[in-house]
């Protein structure tokens, strides 16, 4: 494809040599006839003018072209503007623009005036020839091929104080292929260049321009475009727009200027069956393509005719909001009518004695702007004789434009003038009465630097705070991210949060952006939750869908990515009203834009916030912030001082919040937007390594002192584990360790198969980086040893656990408290495994140990005899260890207090003793303490706490197998038994799964309880049905006579029975018919059940007590 553009365009050159070979004598004088080599005719040219012209029509033409041949067609000999247009308009004067538009040129060098040089050369020559004929306010229409409509929206966009009058004036324009967002002439333009080099010189800065992405030409479009709905309000302003375009591909070429960018949306688009360069071209005014230009011409051209009278200067309100109003807005209700009491913009009396400001500040994305749109909307309505202004403040130049642009507006004195002050000017116009009522929009003030003075000296003050205009004629409204700025700027006034959406409000948002009805309200509503009920992400979503052409499922199933494929959701290009040109629309490129201005007005705060993304969004402890702080700015005095302001700024941005305990919690999205920043930055890896390090400082290590910090800071630590981390020999250590507590508070949650790959994890990494040997290595093996025990794989326990020991002795000696521990440990897995002999003898030589180094009383002499006690158990010596469980059990409540979990281990283990020799009622009594108490202390689903549950129902279920059949006491407690069993077998397969030994185990027994029921049931009717055969009675309820609850005693009814009555299955197992439970005092059931009478001569009541 190179190469063929090249030839193309050599034979151009080459042609272009032979007209610069020809003699004088062949080429035309006329300065427009002749062919242009290092001449060119510059500036206006009239085509055809009469007496009876009332109107100008302008033609300028595009790249390459000239005001000659661009409008001349092959075998004409006068442009169609001259020949045939005056035939069909007869008081239109119409006059040509010449300028060089070459982008490249051999032997001659091209032009290097930019399009803005065009532009101003265009108003300048324009004005001139009006200036001089006296037909200044005549209206203008211009009919521009595509470069020269790109010249003519930046003359209107860029217009100087004193050619003001042009753009005034223009009533109409008509764009032939006009690049409104790019053309394949900047691609073949570099090409021409890279292909010629140093040979042909090429005019860069117009080829960028005409590049799809060039920001400078959309952010022109956008202002233009604004300028042009802000007239059509006024029809006395306002500007017709038709766009052409071509249909036919350029040879080699293609379409220079597609459809899409020849166009604008919402204004007359219309098609000539010609290329590029001929759709410019006429011979005949049968053609099409002329009819259609010259049509739209007359028609505007009697529009202005038909009352000429409202096309001249009057004098109105000004409405100079930039966009148009949202029929896609919704809700806000409350913000609006706070916005109305605040400005009392329809108070006559304070109008007349108070200035009032507003200011509304959010989250970007979160809608302000749409808001302070609504606003304004409302407020034109209802005052009609309100001067609206809108200023862009989102940098000091757009807010001196904005001012400018009010001064050429409202037709200020001096303006024109070279040295002319349009912010001074504006305020002082704006306080003065000429003004009449207004009010002005600031959006955008993020900046405080911009608007509040950073010298004291005030005679040195260009802050743009002091040209906001203060007195009682006027309102100001600001929107800002940044609530001190909005704080300053309203003069000390708490600004109007706008926060993020409610349910109903987003919801209908989306189902207007999604342009149909289909989805339910469940996919909305969840779409709605997923990205924070936040406005601009809403839409950013609607948009995404309906152009992708995608169920709102399938767009939840997108977020259900990783977090890059969230944050490219949220980059994702859009197009969405009420945005100006400069401020980014995805949701992510808005917040960036912000973390950017933290940065630069207090860079501890954006180091604060990089930190934050790393811990959980949620309950971020004020200690991880401050030991980061500590550990960067020990330089610093006042690190709390410092940090407090670091966060008052985020807490302004609406980045975080302050919850009631004194925490901090971060938006989710915002959360992962920083994340993709600080990778964009290069420092992703430097504050996850800050974050590890705070949650090595501060998480402790999974005992029962410290189990409220773990779960608290539980969600921290995981989640800065998951944060991108260098991989130094100290950044893996101290992963190692974190991960080494972790696993410990797992461990203790009875969360085995969490704790175990964590603690396989910390010992690969300290094995590779410290030996196997290393003391730090050994201790994370012991907590996996114990892990392994707590599952019953109790031989890999067993292996683990003797070269620990074995190791410590060797390196440590036989009476370090180490080398104890592992042999306590051991013991442990010896007992489990059945061995009670060797777990003795390992038993006694360790508490003898500790009795002598650490003392009798110590915790960890009462843990030895703990377990030497339940390895006597195990050997059927119940009262040497019910013995030594007491002893232990009484010195554990005088030093740890009775809720300490050794304390409550040793009540438990004293039970089951006491169970074994027969006493189940101290046993009963203190199973159900120790259940009580573990319930408080640890938490229903600990598992002791499952421990003592299924030991109390153990206890239950055999006194409920040695009661009397006859007594229903029996069904009672054996009922009760059948209830725990179910309570603990459902928590224990929920914590520790169906395949745990222990949730196995639970089952199995509350299989043989249920079986046990069943039996007594069936025995207990037997027996009742002998007694009533032996005594020939039948009893009622009839017969008996309620006096006083102390005068009958009637034992409960349990209520296992009672809930089991209302099943169906209850008749089908049992026989008898639960006919009714009635209460017969206050404080007893009765339970009638309808039993056959075996003789076969009538039914009765049994009364069961």
């Amino acid at each position: 494809m190179l190469s063929s553009l090249r030839r193309v365009f050599r034979t151009k050159s080459s042609l272009e040599s032979k007209t610069k070979e020809k003699p004088a004598s062949e080429t035309s004088q006329n300065p427009l006839d002749r062919k242009r080599t290092t001449y060119l005719y510059s500036g206006v040219h009239i085509l055809h003018k009469s007496e009876n012209d009332d109107v100008d029509i302008v033609f300028v033409h595009g790249l390459k072209g000239d005001c000659y041949k661009t409008w001349k067609a092959g075998n004409a000999t006068e442009p169609w503007p001259k020949t045939l247009l005056p035939l069909e308009l007869g008081t239109a004067r119409v006059l040509t623009y010449s300028y060089d538009s070459t982008v490249t040129g051999k032997g001659d060098v091209p032009s290097q005036n930019r399009i803005s040089n065009h532009a101003q050369n265009l108003l300048a020559a324009l004005a001139t020839l009006r200036q001089n004929d006296d037909t200044s306010e005549r209206p203008i229409i211009f009919v521009c091929h595509s470069l020269g409509g790109l010249a003519l929206v930046m003359a209107h966009e860029r217009a100087q104080q004193h050619l003001e009058d042009i753009a005034n004036f223009t009533r109409g324009v008509i764009f032939l292929g006009t690049p409104h967002r790019g053309s394949s002439l900047a691609k073949i333009g570099e090409l021409v260049s890279r292909s010629y080099g140093m040979i042909k010189e090429t005019n860069t800065d117009i080829v960028r321009v005409l590049t799809e992405d060039s920001e400078v030409r959309a952010r022109i479009q956008d202002s233009f475009l604004s300028l042009i709905k802000m007239r059509s309000k006024n029809e006395a302003s306002m500007i017709d727009i038709t766009c052409f375009y071509e249909e036919l591909p350029t040879k080699r070429l293609g379409l220079i200027v597609p459809k899409h960018s020849a166009i604008l949306p919402g204004y007359t688009a219309i098609a000539i069956h010609r290329n590029h360069a001929e759709m410019t071209k006429f011979s005949s005014s049968d053609e099409p393509g002329f009819q259609y230009v010259s049509g739209e011409l007359k028609r505007w051209m009697k529009r202005i005719q038909q009352n000429p009278s409202k096309f001249q200067k009057q004098a109105v309100a000004h409405f100079m909001v930039p966009y148009t109003h949202n029929a896609d807005f919704v809700g806000r209700a409350e913000i609006l009518e706070l916005l109305k009491s605040q400005l009392a913009c329809l108070d006559t009396a304070s109008h007349n004695t108070e200035h009032r400001r507003a200011a509304l500040y959010g989250l970007g994305g979160v809608g302000k702007t749409q808001v302070a749109i609504a606003y304004s909307y409302w407020l034109q309505g209802v005052s009609k004789d309100t001067s609206i202004f809108w200023i862009h403040a989102s940098s000091a130049e757009r807010f001196s434009e904005g001012y400018a642009n009010i001064a050429k507006q409202c037709n200020i004195p001096g303006y024109r003038d070279s040295g002319f002050d349009a912010l001074t000017s504006v305020r002082d116009w704006l306080e003065s009465k000429d003004s009449g009522k207004w009010m002005i929009i600031i959006d955008n003030a993020d900046d405080m630097q911009m608007f509040v003075p950073q010298t004291e000296d005030t005679t040195k003050d260009r802050s743009l705070g002091q040209f906001i205009p203060d007195c009682a004629n006027g309102t100001v409204l600001i929107t800002t991210r940044n609530m001190q700025v909005g704080s300053r700027l309203t003069k000390g006034k708490h600004p109007i949060e706008v926060g993020k959406m409610d349910e109903h409000e987003s919801t209908q948002l989306l189902r207007r952006g999604l342009q149909y009805g289909d989805e339910t309200l469940m996919d909305l509503l969840q779409l709605s939750s997923r990205l924070e009920f936040l406005p601009l992400a809403l839409v950013q979503a609607a948009a995404f869908i309906r152009e992708n052409c995608i169920p709102v499922s399938e767009y939840l199933e997108l977020l259900n990515g990783s977090e890059n494929d969230v944050v490219e959701l949220l980059s994702e290009e859009f197009e969405v009203g009420g945005r100006a040109s400069d401020t980014p629309r995805p949701v992510a490129q808005t917040w960036m834009l912000s973390f950017q201005q933290i940065k630069r007005r207090y860079p501890f705060a954006g180091e604060v916030l990089s930190l934050m993304s790393w811990f959980d969004r949620q309950a971020i402890p004020l200690e991880f912030l401050e030991f980061y702080g500590e550990g960067k700015k020990r330089a610093e005095s006042n690190i709390r001082m410092q940090l407090v302001k670091a966060l008052g700024l985020l807490k302004a941005f609406c980045f975080v919040r302050t919850e009631l305990g004194g925490n901090y919690n971060m938006h989710r999205l915002v959360q992962l937007v920083t994340r993709t920043w600080l990778t964009r930055e290069g420092t992703v890896t430097v504050f996850a390594r800050e974050a590890l390090l705070a949650v090595s400082e501060f998480y402790p290590y999974g005992t029962f002192e410290d189990i409220d910090t773990c779960t608290i800071y539980l969600a921290h630590a995981t989640s800065a584990l998951r944060a991108p981390m260098a991989e130094s020999e100290e950044d893996r250590l101290l992963r190692a360790s974190i991960l080494h507590r972790l696993g410990g508070y797992y461990l203790y949650q009875g969360r085995y198969n969490e704790a175990e790959k964590l603690q396989e994890e910390s010992i690969a990494i300290r094995t590779e980086l410290l030996e196997e040997d290393h003391p730090e290595t050994l201790v994370v093996m012991s907590d996996l040893a114990a892990t392994l025990c707590d599952q019953y794989r109790l031989d890999e326990a067993e292996v683990l656990e003797v070269r620990i020991m074995e190791t410590w002795k060797r390196t440590r000696g036989e009476e370090h408290y180490q080398t104890l521990d592992a042999m306590s440990n051991l013991a442990v897995t010896l007992s489990s495994q059945g061995r009670p002999g060797e777990a003795e003898a390992l038993n006694r030589h360790v508490m003898e140990v500790r009795k002598r180094i650490l003392g009798e009383e110590h915790p960890d002499t009462l843990i030895s005899m703990n377990n030497l006690s339940k390895t006597l158990l195990d050997q059927e010596r119940p009262e040497e260890a019910i013995g030594i469980h007491r002893h232990v059990l009484e010195v554990q409540k005088r030093i740890q207090g009775p809720e300490h979990p050794d304390a409550l281990l040793s009540m438990g283990n004293l039970a089951r003793s006491l169970f074994s020799q027969g006493d189940l009622g101290e046993t009963e009594e203190l199973q159900k303490e120790v259940m009580d108490m573990t319930k408080r202390v640890l938490g229903e689903e600990h598992p002791m706490t499952l421990l003592s549950m299924q030991n109390l129902a153990d206890t239950w279920r055999c006194m409920g197998e040695f009661c009397d059949p006859a007594m229903s006491i029996r069904i009672e407690v054996i009922g009760d038994a059948l209830a725990l069993y179910k309570e603990c077998a459902r928590l224990r397969e929920q914590l520790l799964g169906p395949g745990h030994a222990d949730t196995q185990e639970t089952y199995a027994v509350l299989e043989v309880c249920q079986e046990l029921l069943d039996r007594a049931i069936k025995e207990l009717n037997a027996a009742s049905t002998e007694q009533r055969r032996s005594k020939r009675q039948k009893h009622t309820t009839a017969g008996i006579r309620w006096s006083s609850p102390t005068q009958l005693l009637i034992r409960p009814l349990p209520a296992y029975l009672w809930e089991s009555g209302r099943d169906p299955e209850f008749s089908d197992r049992y026989g008898p018919t639960l006919l009714c439970a009635c209460s017969i005092p206050s404080w007893c059931f009765v339970l009638l059940l309808n039993t056959p009478d075996y003789s076969g001569d009538e039914v009765g009541t049994e009364l069961i007590f």
